[in-house]
């Protein structure tokens, strides 16, 4: 039997990329579903298709870089649900610009859903996640590591979550949550097609990192045994373009 079976996970992003391709893997081994994203019509989607095999399944669209809505969120899993087991942080938003000619409103609205909202949401279901001894999944990018220029707004957001979790799991291993970080390098997603087409480059998925990959890595970490843990993966193309 699986260990996820029953288990409650939240997911943000879980509308396309790795945010669905994880929600599948987990309904996949029993989990119960909480499934957030901004497009309703791409949520049930997702949700058609883990219905078989997920023993429950729920739909949340909001914009979670509204507090409100956070607020709302919670009281809405509570009620469906009870406690949490499972916070997976796969939403995310990505522009590029110089910093001479960007205004300071597009590193705040990358910061707002890239840092903020995991942030807040983490706080908001972290009494749960105590009581649950869960585990929490951050999404992150490897442009962390390599940062290339007019994409210093992005890298900088992705910093900061980076620090986020690492001062998080040092806060909350030791009441038995495990926090794992995860930095994909480039994925097939409509995402990252968007990105080519502003690169001017040809777009070609089969050369990428799927998001079905990226979501087994994340299983294997959470599946394993209570007496290790996977801090960070580091994730990326085996065929090089």
């Amino acid at each position: 039997m699986s260990i996820f079976k029953n288990q409650v996970a939240v997911i943000t992003g879980a509308s396309s990329g790795i945010g669905s391709a994880i929600a599948i893997a987990l309904a996949n081994q029993g989990a119960k579903l909480c499934l957030i994203g901004r497009n309703l019509e791409k949520l049930q989607e997702v949700s058609f298709l883990t219905h078989k095999k997920s023993p429950q399944v729920s739909t949340y669209p909001l914009d979670i870089t509204q507090d409100e809505d956070i607020k709302t969120l919670k009281t809405q899993i509570e009620q469906e649900f009870g406690e949490i087991d499972l916070l997976i942080h796969s939403a995310g938003t990505i522009s590029f610009g110089e910093i001479k000619t960007t205004p300071v409103e597009e590193l705040d609205r990358q910061y707002r859903t890239n840092v903020r909202s995991p942030y807040l949401l983490t706080q908001t279901f972290l009494p749960s996640l105590i009581k649950q001894q869960g585990q929490i999944v951050f999404i992150n990018s490897s442009a962390i590591f390599s940062v290339k220029a007019g994409a210093g707004q992005y890298a900088a957001s992705k910093q900061a979550l980076k620090a986020i979790a690492d001062s998080l799991r040092a806060e909350v291993n030791a009441l038995g949550i495990r926090v794992v970080s995860i930095y994909p390098g480039r994925t097939a997603s409509p995402m990252q097609a968007k990105i080519y087409e502003i690169e001017g480059r040809e777009y070609k998925p089969e050369l990428l990192l799927q998001a079905e990959d990226v979501a087994d890595a994340v299983v294997s970490a959470l599946s394993l045994p209570r007496t290790a843990e996977v801090t960070d993966i580091n994730i990326r193309p085996f065929l090089k373009s």
